[in-house]
């Protein structure tokens, strides 16, 4: 059984990233934290956003532990809040002198309902509003550190999401694992326009899917679906697996000219029908912007 882990095989690069500034969402557990020691490992001046201080301090000090950089540091982020995600992006604006790499890696899966502090339903304010206006906040700074790069954590997930524009909260009724979905298919949709509005800008933008990776995602299954996972588990990655996608994304010198593309285990990857409307991704950028009261042509 447990050969059907060691397929999944790190991936494997010398690509140095002396001088570069990494900004890792979710970094203080699971595949962020893989991610953010990887990248320290690389050289990178590592910045944690974290909604837990001193779990993410914790890492941080693991971080450093392991991959031997010292320019490791957290910040307070919680992208349940906007007011958390605008006081985040104006001190690494203001302190940081470039941003190289951003990676939307946080995030909250099958939760029961709940709303933001801004009144949108959790899932879809945490996986796509919430990076949605971070990225929004930082892009000046991406885009005069260019070459920079994005990097959207989704999932296969998106696959099996609809983008209910109409009731984007789940106010009229809400189903956990359709909302997941749904959030995990604007991911996608945002690349896809993200990275069409950045042409030429230099700043190159990547979704992906990680894999099914035993993480902290799970807590909120039911109790049968935590015991099919236990005993999926060697069919399933690590933590550690779980991260080479992203890291590829983020350092991969081949990966300097593409641009909006998904990909799963460090490759290009299909995605769904659904993911490759256009119209569907303006849609769903116009009414992010609207919802988060920006402007973003």
């Amino acid at each position: 059984m447990q050969g059907i882990r060691n397929y999944f095989r790190p991936w494997s690069s010398e690509a140095n990233l002396d001088g570069k500034t990494v900004v890792i969402t979710g970094a203080n557990t699971g595949i962020g934290k893989e991610t953010a020691i990887d990248l320290a490992k690389r050289g990178a001046r590592v910045i944690m956003g974290c909604r837990n201080v001193e779990k993410g301090d914790a890492a941080v000090k693991e971080v450093i532990k392991v991959s031997g950089n010292q320019d490791v540091i957290c910040k307070k982020l919680d992208l349940a809040d906007s007011s958390s995600i605008k006081e985040f992006a104006q001190a690494i604006n203001s302190e940081e002198k470039h941003v190289n790499i951003l990676i939307n890696n946080a995030g909250v899966m099958v939760c029961p309902y709940e709303k933001t502090a801004d009144g949108f339903e959790m899932q879809i304010g945490v996986n796509h509003m919430g990076h949605f206006l971070l990225t929004f906040l930082l892009i000046d700074q991406l885009k005069r550190s260019a070459p920079a790069r994005i990097i959207n954590v989704s999932s296969m997930a998106h696959k099996w999401g609809t983008i209910n524009l109409d009731d984007i909260n789940s106010e009229k009724s809400y189903d956990k694992s359709k909302a997941y979905s749904q959030s995990k298919l604007a991911n996608v949709l945002f690349t896809r326009s993200l990275a069409k509005k950045l042409q030429g800008s230099g700043v190159s933008v990547y979704a992906l899917h990680p894999g099914v990776v035993q993480t902290e995602l799970w807590r909120h299954l039911s109790r049968v679906q935590q015991a099919v996972m236990w005993m999926a588990k060697p069919f399933t990655k690590t933590s550690v697996q779980g991260a080479q996608t992203t890291i590829y994304c983020a350092v991969a010198p081949e990966l300097e000219k593409e641009t909006g593309k998904y990909y799963s285990d460090c490759a290009p990857a299909s995605c769904c029908d659904a993911a490759l409307d256009d119209d569907l991704a303006q849609r769903l950028w116009d009414l992010s912007c609207q919802m988060l009261h920006i402007t973003w042509d």
